[in-house]
């Protein structure tokens, strides 16, 4: 007996029981664990259960549904969070079946009878592609995950600043420089750091400056003049810097009552 060399389980789905034996015998003694369906609705129940079935071999015609409309709601049932990959199987080499299938996502077709050798080669080419998807899918969830730890750490880094910099000036102490400016009412729904980069912005600085006085990248920069235009419903970083203007006071009005 061959020693299992894949994490990968194969969903083998087919409505005849002899068929459905014979691929996972065969599949199995090849290196891949097999959940062995006579129906539609078993392999939907399967796949929801168990989230290490990355392949789907199927036949095409099924009753209650056929193979087309099996792939379709596995992929409505798995999301955006979880992928795998479909291998059809049919008796009848229909060019428009095979049109469909393709079109509804599944990667590749063998007619019946089906040369068990060929068949190996494809799901081993499609489990290469399903790795690749799965280390796409997993640096998107890193990447974003390393946003809001970004986000995180400008939060903190202001935080400390404000400390440092001790308490606030009194009622009797001059304001620094921008301090005095009246800042419309819509802006109070910002972050500490997102109302820095609106100020600056307002000051006419370029991304580049921005990031440089307040210590953070660039990209961060970008990503607070976003999160900014969108809170503020406001279209450009022009229109932004004529709301915090000094010298743009009916402008500012006009912002606070948007």
């Amino acid at each position: 007996m061959n020693k299992l060399t894949s994490a990968v389980k194969v969903l083998v789905v087919d409505d005849q029981p002899l068929i459905v034996e014979e691929l996972c015998e065969f599949i199995e003694s090849s290196g891949y664990r097999c959940v062995p369906c006579e129906s539609s609705q078993q392999a939907i129940e399967q796949f929801t259960q168990d989230p290490a079935i990355g392949l789907v071999l199927c036949d095409l015609h099924m009753p209650d549904m056929d193979g087309i409309q099996l792939v379709q709601e596995l992929q409505r049932l798995a999301g955006k969070q979880r992928i795998f990959e479909a291998i059809m199987l049919t008796g009848r080499a229909d060019k428009q079946d095979v049109i469909k299938a393709l079109r509804a996502g599944i990667a590749d077709y063998y007619q019946k009878p089906v040369d068990l050798n060929e068949l190996l080669e494809g799901l081993r080419r499609q489990e290469a592609v399903l790795q690749e998807r799965q280390k796409t899918l997993q640096l998107g969830h890193l990447n974003q995950k390393l946003q809001y730890l970004s986000e995180s750490i400008d939060d903190l880094y202001q935080d400390l600043d404000k400390v440092r910099r001790g308490p606030a000036p009194t009622s009797d102490e001059a304001p620094a420089e921008g301090e005095g400016v009246e800042i419309p009412a819509i802006f109070n729904q910002l972050s500490p750091r997102q109302l820095d980069v609106a100020r600056l912005v307002g000051k006419g600085q370029t991304n580049y400056q921005i990031a440089c006085e307040l210590g953070i990248t660039e990209n961060t920069v970008k990503l607070y003049v976003s999160q900014v235009l969108r809170l503020t419903h406001m279209h450009n970083r022009t229109q932004l810097a004529l709301a915090l203007s000094p010298s743009n006071s009916g402008m500012r009005q006009r912002v606070t009552a948007h």
